[in-house]
């Protein structure tokens, strides 16, 4: 094959390799350095919060979130379904019960039906919502594709009945609200924990890695105690609580730092050329470009394409395929949490637009270094193959 133009790849244009090599050449390789601190630090800097946590992966900020809001055994955590799997692992991990609601037009979370699910099947019992007779204590909320949720009526309804807020903000580095009550708050920075990805194909990557976040200083020094298998007295060895093995590398936190100085530019290339996708597709019938949410300022990590499912009536499995014969990396959104085998007798609330999307929606090319040429090449492509799939119907 000659041309290829992949989904979303790392952009190292910047001091990466020198921040690793200074890594390697202080000898600080493993779970301390002070490139952790100052990844930290940079990162606490640019969400405009109090401390950060740098971490193994998105997924162990998740799963440190959940330990820290005290979910356990027989608890229900309430999920989204239109989400990568990893954002419903860690409530397993502990144990717990995850009931799964659907989302919105943003693809996030739905807070009407939120709301609608708290007030109709659940009671509320000394401060405590009940659902079949197990409390229910956390909300997960994914901000999906760098589409922020509707924080304002999800915070509402969450401080209503005492639910813990879990941000999972591994696609939404750098969206913020540009209007309302939380204008110029970032994802992962309103609820009670914010958790952040960094793996290969995150806006910025260290490879793999993660952070969390928290409300208080006090919260995230707790989070990193965790982190570092709880570890009490360092020089002897006490352990006063149960920790993992959670705590970044030195030497992908130095990867990170340089990450984290291309960020504000990254982000502008990503809203331009979403901008270019959105003119190419400017009155195409057979597909439109998803939007982003009014009143926010979006990272504009992953483009979304909706597919006219009454015209076009290839499998998706089709449609992928023949777009990477033409060089072009594309995917399905994800298959839904709730039909995978470790899910499929959970609980699901009226789940209706989350399958709809499901069926209908595609991922296209989206990293910082495609081109203007190559976004017009995918998107003449995208529109000639389902221009000529609807022919045939």
């Amino acid at each position: 094959m000659g041309r290829f133009i992949p989904l979303s790849v790392p952009n190292f244009e910047g001091n990466e390799k020198k921040y690793v090599d200074d890594a390697i050449e202080q000898g600080w390789v493993s779970t301390g350095g002070a490139y952790i601190t100052k990844l930290e630090q940079e990162m606490a800097r640019f969400l405009h919060t109090k401390a950060v946590a740098a971490c193994q992966s998105g997924t162990a900020a998740l799963h440190l979130s959940l330990v820290e809001a005290g979910v356990g055994a027989g608890d229900v955590v309430l999920v989204p379904t239109l989400t990568f799997i990893a954002a419903v692992n860690p409530v397993k991990y502990q144990s717990a019960t995850p009931v799964f609601i659907d989302c919105d037009d943003s693809f996030c979370v739905d807070p009407r039906k939120l709301r609608t699910f708290c007030e109709e099947e659940c009671g509320f019992l000394d401060g405590v919502l009940v659902h079949n007779g197990h409390p229910v204590r956390a909300l997960v909320v994914v901000h999906v594709f760098g589409n922020m949720a509707d924080m304002e009526a999800i915070m509402e309804t969450a401080g209503k009945y005492n639910l813990k807020v879990i941000e999972d903000a591994t696609e939404a580095l750098g969206t913020y609200y540009t209007e309302g009550k939380y204008k110029g708050r970032y994802a992962g920075t309103i609820g009670d924990f914010g958790c952040f990805s960094f793996n290969g194909n995150k806006i910025i990557t260290t490879g793999g890695g993660g952070a969390v976040t928290a409300g208080s200083s006090k919260t995230v020094e707790h989070l990193r105690f965790l982190s570092t298998q709880a570890k009490s007295d360092p020089q002897y060895y006490i352990h006063d609580e149960v920790g993992y093995n959670y705590r970044m590398t030195n030497l992908q936190a130095a990867l990170g730092v340089a990450q984290m100085e291309e960020l504000p530019e990254f982000i502008r290339r990503k809203q331009v050329n979403y901008e270019q996708y959105k003119d190419e597709f400017e009155g195409f019938a057979y597909a439109m470009l998803m939007p982003f949410r009014e009143g926010t300022s979006s990272n504009h990590w992953f483009y979304s394409v909706l597919i006219d499912r009454a015209r076009i009536g290839a499998s998706m499995r089709e449609i992928i395929a023949a777009l990477g014969e033409e060089g072009i990396q594309t995917r399905a959104i994800w298959g839904l949490v709730n039909e995978q085998k470790p899910y499929e007798t959970e609980e699901t609330y009226q789940l209706e637009k989350a399958p709809y999307y499901a069926e209908r929606i595609i991922n296209i090319p989206s990293s910082t270094q495609i081109t203007k040429e190559e976004i017009t090449y995918v998107a003449d492509k995208v529109k000639q193959l389902l221009g000529s799939l609807a022919g045939n119907e």
